[in-house]
Parts: structure tokens; C-alpha cells; sequence
């Protein structure tokens, strides 16, 4: 396992212990407790745990500073909406697949759609498309599978 995943499983255990999906950690200290430097957990802040994925980060600097995760707690539906909301008019394979992933493991779509969504996602199914337009289709194929979901 990479030193990114038990970062992010460690902090995801944190929030699970927590009743209110809040958890306050300082950054030099999980840095120590994993053995790692604190840039890298910056890192996995920055790409795991951001707004699109449902977290709020937020930190205070000085002797006493922290850094606070709080797991976004909305109705299906609404976090489904958001989500389609955030894509934009393009969406290449990985991301639509990283999406995915983070949807189906937070239980808003069955793994079977995710599936389903995944494979229409693929570059296979864009091959006799021009590939300027190629991610524009995508995102907007995305977009209405996952509006079918709600």
C-alpha cells in the first residue's frame, strides 16, 4: 500500500470515529505517528479530501495550529446534483473513472451503474468521434447517466 493511501485511510478512520464528521488533526504530528514528511500530507489533503469529494479543509498556522476535515453530510440526491454541477463541459476517462469510484464507495450510486457508467466512459466508446470533441461529449453523457441515478 503507498504511503498516500494509509494517510488518507487514517484520516478517513478519524472522521469515522467521529460523531459529527469533523476531525482536527496537526499535521506534524500524523506526519510523525506515519513516518512521513508533513508536505505529504498536504498532498493527500489536496487531492483527497477536497469539496468535489465531499470534505471541507480548513487549517489554522501558528504554535497551536490545525488542520480541520469535515465530510460534507448531504441527501443523496443533493450530492449527486453537486457533483454534476462541479464537472464542466469537459471530462476525460480517468477522471470520470475517479469519480466514480469516490460515488460508489460513498454509496450514491450502486457498484453495478458505476459499472455500467464506467464502460460508456471508456476511450473505446469515442473512437469514431472527433477527438476534439470527444471529452465535451463525455462530460455531457456523464452528466445525464448520472442525473438517471437521482
Amino acid at each position: 500500500m503507498r504511503l498516500s493511501d494509509i494517510i488518507s485511510e487514517t484520516i478517513m478512520e478519524m472522521l469515522s470515529r467521529s460523531d459529527d464528521g469533523i476531525t482536527e488533526i496537526k499535521r506534524n504530528e500524523l506526519a510523525s505517528l506515519l513516518g512521513c514528511v508533513p508536505s505529504q500530507i498536504n498532498y493527500v489533503l489536496s487531492s483527497r479530501f477536497t469539496p468535489e469529494q465531499g470534505f471541507i479543509v480548513e487549517s489554522r498556522r501558528g504554535g497551536g495550529g490545525y488542520i480541520r476535515i469535515t465530510k460534507i453530510r448531504v441527501d443523496r440526491s443533493s450530492a449527486i446534483m453537486h457533483l454534476i454541477n462541479s464537472i464542466g463541459d469537459e471530462l476525460n476517462a480517468n477522471a470520470a473513472r475517479i469519480i466514480l469510484s469516490n460515488i460508489a464507495s460513498e454509496g450514491l450510486i450502486s457498484t453495478e451503474a458505476a459499472l455500467l457508467i464506467e464502460t460508456a466512459m471508456s476511450d473505446k466508446c469515442y473512437s469514431d468521434v472527433p477527438p476534439v470533441l470527444r471529452n465535451n461529449l463525455r462530460a455531457s453523457l456523464f452528466k445525464q447517466m448520472l442525473i438517471a441515478c437521482i
